[in-house]
């Protein structure tokens, strides 16, 4: 059984061309899943260094130390942010093909919102604009030449378990494409937000995220000021809290137990989402930066970004590449979700990267939002 490192959505229904231009019927139906789930399964490649292999940009010396800016949060402070004061430390993850090097960064303060956003904040955010997401939006035909107008309906991708354990190269055995499925409808039309106000909310595509940013008047983080959050302050810990995954048997994030994908014994207290600000927060005030939710970034997607990114409040490459699917623009996503486990995909560490096409959603994506200080 070959083991996967990453449980995301890569592909998108609408963009990814390759697979859909021969495609009628349920046969199209089933690319659209195809297209949506990706492939999931661990890939290195040859141009980046070797795991335990430590290059570091900028010349920087490898016995540097991080340190956290003194700089006190200034006024005024923004509703429901934290201060993140920035500083240098060690990012990335050698473990890992596409977050290796791990390099020294630094970072100015910012604010960022304490936790993701919220089905009801993301609500009130539709209600004034009358946005409707991608998920909410029939597929363009003319992006789809040949497909029955009956399949060119609004959906989105939804997690299905199945009733017993499959291969885990098998991602169809556990993704579907659901019509009617939106933020509104997690699950599919029958299902809803109410009860789940303060959940994050999800099937939201990087330009969804980006839409309620810039009416929110903030911004999405960069991948390097994500990260440092996440840490709080700790150095090259393999978690963002620490060193154990369940300090004093206590669990601090909303991740997968039991086997994936079939079994979910809920040891953490919840199935799928969790509430914001269900676990502890980290140093700096900051909850769910691990699972629950993957948050989308502002940087493009590279695999091989840290052998070239800037040490100083870097902003990610100019464009995205991909190896796997070349063709597709992708944005990075940070901090797993709550289907991440160890025997499938490790991604809720606060030095992996996760990658999604920009117009993709699925049912475990969602976002938070970071703001600059205002200059004097």
């Amino acid at each position: 059984m070959q083991r996967a490192t990453h449980e995301n959505s890569n592909r998108s229904p609408r963009r990814a061309r390759s697979a859909r231009r021969s495609r009628t019927g349920w046969i199209w139906v089933a690319a659209i899943v195809a297209a949506v789930a990706g492939v999931f399964a661990a890939k290195y490649w040859s141009d980046l260094p070797p795991a335990g292999k430590v290059v570091v940009p900028g010349g920087a010396a490898q016995a540097d130390a991080p340190r956290l800016n003194d700089d006190a949060a200034p006024e005024p402070v923004p509703g429901g942010m934290v201060w993140v004061p920035g500083g240098k430390y060690w990012m990335g993850d050698n473990t890992l093909a596409d977050a290796r090097p791990e390099h020294l960064v630094r970072v100015g303060g910012f604010w960022m919102a304490a936790h993701e956003v919220t089905n009801a904040a993301y609500a009130k955010f539709a209600e004034a604009t009358s946005y409707k997401t991608v998920a909410e939006l029939p597929p363009d035909p003319a992006e789809f030449p040949g497909a029955p107008p009956e399949n060119l309906v609004p959906g989105s991708i939804v997690f299905t378990p199945p009733e017993g354990p499959v291969p885990l190269d098998n991602h169809l055995a556990w993704w579907s494409y659901v019509p009617g499925a939106s933020w509104r409808h997690p699950e599919g039309p029958d299902s809803t937000i109410e009860g789940r106000e303060n959940h994050p909310v999800v099937h939201i595509s990087w330009t969804d995220a980006m839409a309620y940013a810039d009416w929110a008047g903030k911004r999405l983080p960069t991948e390097a000021e994500w990260e440092f959050a996440a840490r709080g302050g700790l150095d090259r810990q393999p978690y963002c809290w620490g060193r154990e995954l369940r300090p004093g048997g206590e669990w601090r994030s909303n991740i997968w137990q039991g086997n994936f994908p079939n079994q979910n014994t809920q040891r953490d207290g919840f199935r799928t989402t969790a509430p914001v600000g269900s676990f502890k927060p980290n140093p700096f005030g900051l909850y769910d930066l691990s699972g629950n939710v993957w948050e989308w970034c502002s940087d493009w997607y590279r695999p091989d970004t840290y052998l070239y990114s800037s040490d100083k409040n870097p902003q990610g490459p100019v464009s995205s590449f991909d190896p796997q699917e070349p063709g597709l623009p992708k944005r990075v996503q940070r901090g797993g979700s709550f289907m991440c486990s160890d025997l499938y995909c490790k991604r809720y560490v606060p030095g992996s990267r996760g990658k999604g096409e920009i117009s993709s959603a699925a049912g475990h994506i969602g976002f938070r939002c970071v703001q600059s200080p205002v200059k004097k």
